[in-house]
């Protein structure tokens, strides 16, 4: 079944040529690849109408990624035009990790990936398994379901619930705000959007505040609950890599409004982009028939080496967010005059930058077009240069091993229960520039 229609090159090219990411044509949406491709060969540090920057180049956005003094991520300047100040969402997007520069963001980010190390990660895996089984057996017991809804999007909102000890009775609501908060930072907002956005802020946020007044008068284990460790801090101090400025403890205390939002932004950062990546894979192996053979295949001859499927899953589950990146644009604003590509860039300049496109460059990746899950994500195949789907430097996902954890068992362990599955019709995509996903991908079992 082929999901998304062919692109003519020159339609790719006119779209490029026009390229406005606050007026999108619906065939982007549906394919963007061609338009990168377009890009990448034409322009690839493209000049946007609003006078912001557009980089689809791997090189190019390695460039910005590793350049954290010359490259902000704090977004006060385009949210405040975009949301209002006085506004929630324009609160929880400064507030949040992941808009933030030091010391702010290495005080929160220290704190988040302290309550997510290696021991607490593998802790996890006996609880996953029998989440994504119990999903299997509801999947089986109605002969099939959707992808999303029925099994993609339930994993991470009860991952991340337990992570912040959100009591289960509570988690109804956890996708819906997600949704509408991250469909906020899309280019382009309807008033009904912002709308949402900003109630979708405003209920979470008052949720949280009981939830966070029960943490402090019962602290859990600081050790694997996340919430109480961004309460109670770690009481060590930091400072600049290489230097001796000192940054904010990471001891001390958040104030109430980084709390509540840095909560909101750990859900946001683990739901959309987990639900993204087991979605995007099981539909791609649609469209990939073979390359779905093979893996089965290596499911079945892995089974006696849990070892070696786990680094071969692992593996796969890179190469479904190279082929498919679940966040396909970042962005950076410019700290001073600089060069980016061998273009020269304003101070202030607003730059985009193209995940999905720098992750199908094939300056850097062979075949970049082609899903092939055993491609090692290095340069022409060789290791050491990974896909941009979890960032690089100082803002690279600190969920990213609990993210490939949560693939690899729900990808490896749907595909061992249910190898015939098949689309009953066509996904719909959710629309959006920002998260490439799907919003419904109804699908049935073999009986």
């Amino acid at each position: 079944m082929i999901i998304t229609p062919p692109m003519t090159s020159e339609r790719a090219r006119e779209i490029a040529r026009n390229l406005d990411l606050r007026a999108l044509p619906s065939d982007f949406y549906a394919n963007p690849y061609p338009v990168y491709a377009a890009l990448r060969e034409h322009e690839p540090v493209k000049r946007l109408p609003d006078g912001s920057y557009f980089l689809t180049r791997y090189a190019d956005l390695m460039a910005v990624y590793r350049d954290a003094h010359a490259f902000s991520s704090d977004k006060k300047a385009e949210f405040g035009p975009k949301y209002g100040t006085a506004s929630p969402l324009f609160e929880h997007h400064t507030t949040s990790l992941v808009f933030n520069d030091p010391p702010a963001h290495t005080r929160v980010r220290r704190l988040i990936m302290g309550a997510l190390t290696r021991r607490a990660i593998d802790a996890m895996e006996a609880g996953l398994v029998t989440l994504v089984d119990g999903l299997l057996n509801d999947i089986e017991a109605r002969g099939g379901g959707d992808l999303v809804e029925d099994f993609a999007a339930a994993i991470p909102v009860q991952i991340i619930g337990n992570l912040l000890g959100v009591p289960h009775a509570d988690r109804g609501p956890l996708r819906g705000w997600s949704l509408a908060i991250l469909g906020a930072l899309e280019p382009t907002l309807t008033p009904e959007q912002q709308a949402l956005g900003n109630r979708s802020v405003s209920e979470f946020s008052a949720y949280l505040t009981d939830l966070v007044a029960e943490r402090r008068r019962h602290p859990g284990d600081p050790e694997h609950d996340v919430l109480t460790r961004l309460i109670q801090g770690d009481g060590s101090d930091t400072h600049q890599a290489g230097g001796d400025t000192p940054l904010a403890s990471s001891g001390e205390p958040l104030s109430q409004a980084e709390l509540l939002h840095n909560c909101i932004f750990i859900l946001n950062a683990g739901h959309e982009t987990t639900t993204n990546l087991i979605g995007n894979a099981l539909v791609a192996l649609q469209e990939w028939p073979d390359t779905k053979h093979r893996l089965l295949s290596t499911l079945k001859l892995s089974a006696d080496d849990p070892q070696g499927l786990q680094a071969y899953l692992t593996v796969a589950v890179d190469e479904f967010l190279r082929f498919e990146s679940s966040n396909q644009l970042g962005n950076r604003r410019a700290f001073r005059p600089c060069s980016v590509g061998g273009c020269q860039l304003e101070e202030g300049a607003l730059i985009t930058l193209g995940i999905g496109a720098a992750n199908r460059d094939p300056a850097q990746f062979a075949d970049p077009d082609v899903l092939d899950l055993t491609r090692g994500n290095g340069r022409h195949g060789a290791p050491g240069s990974k896909h941009l789907a979890f960032g690089v430097g100082i803002h690279q996902c600190a969920g990213l091993s609990l993210a490939r954890l949560e693939g690899r068992i729900a990808i490896g362990r749907f595909l061992r229960r249910f190898p015939d599955y098949r689309l009953t019709q066509p996904p719909t995509r959710g629309g959006r520039a920002r998260f490439r996903g799907f919003l419904r991908a109804p699908f049935a079992i073999a009986p």
